[in-house]
């Protein structure tokens, strides 16, 4: 049988295994062990195995990740995350839609000291759901404000996906931090406009809440002091060259640390708490990669990614057209698989053919990672979504119906479309941070 057949066949069965529910990370591994095994050899599959799951969880660069996420978890269990909501508030609350706005800013904020969509999602449903509430915002509004807004968590540096994209295609991780930062802002600024214009064509969905005097306002500026420090000192620290990635989570994780035993705000049960859900998530990102590294390599030994990029290099077709397609591609793939999976399995495929048309890996991975973001709003997965869903629950004023969540989603998708194409035509965008920097 062909090579290529193979690979194609093995593509088909870890679909069909998706289909029943089971981990991306074990179907990614299973597949890709059995088609190595078959493609060279049994014991070749056993050494590939222990090889790539040894390397990945002994792999020093990807020490960052779980460094960010306990990060992440302490500014959650100090109360940062309320501070910067409140903060986010009295500068915007006063208008129409002015919490709903209040709360994508606050997750922009938040995502620069968490790098987790779901974490961000979960933080400011808890924070942001009870007080829209309180102020009259329709479920509508404010859910989707709350799930998409915390799609920015995936994007505003220090990104989890940005960290495992940087190891899987041997990019700077540095770079990739900083071309982050203009795009978060530009989707943050987008939404927000977003925001403006339903709440003008449906007043009542967004009413205006109080109006703080300004003295007030610059005082909630103290608020953010010990987020904008430890994110100044993290990413300024980075293309300082003062320290490498892996040591910039660590001095962010005793910023947050310190600033949060000053303030008294973290009790052992939330550390303890903060450590084991670090552990769980971390432990799930790793068999992420490990499992998508052995995929990678099956995928690589039946030469799909070279026929693939072969192909597309052979037609007749703009180059953008065919970015275009692979563009789409990440966004249908993300209605199925969490966004870091389907990163962590295409990868191999297309990064060749992304290479081949000449495009730069730096936007190009911020780009997916953007497309990606929708996945986590969209159905059926929507992992984000679902977070906004179960919290809200327990929250005052009951759960909201799924139906009114995804159609509060819609309008952001829109935004983030926008961002996407004006991206693409303005790379620069992108690039500029980055090619200053470096």
């Amino acid at each position: 049988m062909e090579p290529t057949t193979i690979g194609i066949i093995g593509i088909g069965v870890m679909i069909l295994i998706f289909l029943t529910r089971m981990p991306v990370a074990y179907v990614m591994t299973m597949v890709g062990f059995v088609g190595f095994s078959i493609m060279v050899s049994p014991k070749g599959g056993l050494n590939l195995l222990a090889k790539e799951f040894y390397s990945t969880f002994a792999n020093y660069d990807l020490t960052t990740i779980p460094l960010f996420i306990f990060m992440g978890q302490l500014v959650f269990g100090a109360g940062i995350s309320t501070r910067l909501y409140s903060t986010a508030y009295r500068w915007l609350g006063g208008i129409r839609g002015g919490m709903a706005m209040a709360t994508v800013t606050s997750c922009t904020a938040f995502g620069a000291v968490c790098g987790s969509s779901p974490a961000t999602a979960a933080t400011m449903t808890t924070v942001g759901m009870p007080e829209m509430r309180r102020f009259g915002y329709r479920d509508r509004l404010s859910a989707g404000s709350v799930a998409a807004g915390g799609g920015l968590g995936m994007i505003m540096p220090p990104s989890v996906v940005l960290i495992v994209y940087g190891v899987l295609t041997e990019k700077s991780i540095g770079k990739l931090f900083m071309a982050g930062i203009a795009p978060a802002i530009l989707v943050t600024i987008l939404f927000i406009i977003t925001i403006w214009i339903w709440c003008n064509i449906a007043p009542s969905h967004g009413p205006a809440g109080d109006t703080y005097p300004w003295k007030e306002r610059f005082r909630s500026l103290l608020n953010m002091g010990e987020v904008l420090l430890v994110f100044l000192l993290v990413m300024g620290g980075l293309f300082m060259g003062w320290f490498t990635p892996t040591e910039a989570a660590a001095v962010g994780v005793f910023g947050v640390l310190l600033a949060s035993l000053i303030r008294r705000q973290l009790t052992w049960a939330k550390f303890v708490d903060a450590i084991y859900e670090t552990l769980k998530s971390s432990c799930m990102v790793l068999f992420l990669v490990a499992g998508a590294t052995v995929f990678g390599k099956f995928i690589a030994v039946t030469r799909i990614p070279f026929d693939i990029a072969s192909y597309i290099g052979g037609l007749d077709l703009p180059a953008f057209v065919v970015m275009a397609i692979i563009i789409m591609i990440y966004f249908l793939g993300g209605f199925f698989m969490d966004a870091l999976a389907l990163i962590t399995l295409t990868i191999p495929i297309f990064f060749p053919v992304v290479q081949l048309l000449g495009f730069d890996p730096i936007w190009f991975g911020i780009i997916i990672v953007l497309v990606a973001e929708m996945g986590v709003i969209t159905p059926p997965v929507g992992i984000n979504v679902y977070i906004v869903y179960g919290i809200s629950r327990g929250l005052p004023g009951g759960e909201i119906q799924l139906e009114e969540l995804f159609k509060g989603i819609f309008p952001f998708l829109a935004a983030v479309f926008a961002a996407v194409i004006i991206m693409t035509i303005f790379p620069s965008i992108v690039l500029f941070i980055p090619n200053v920097l470096y």
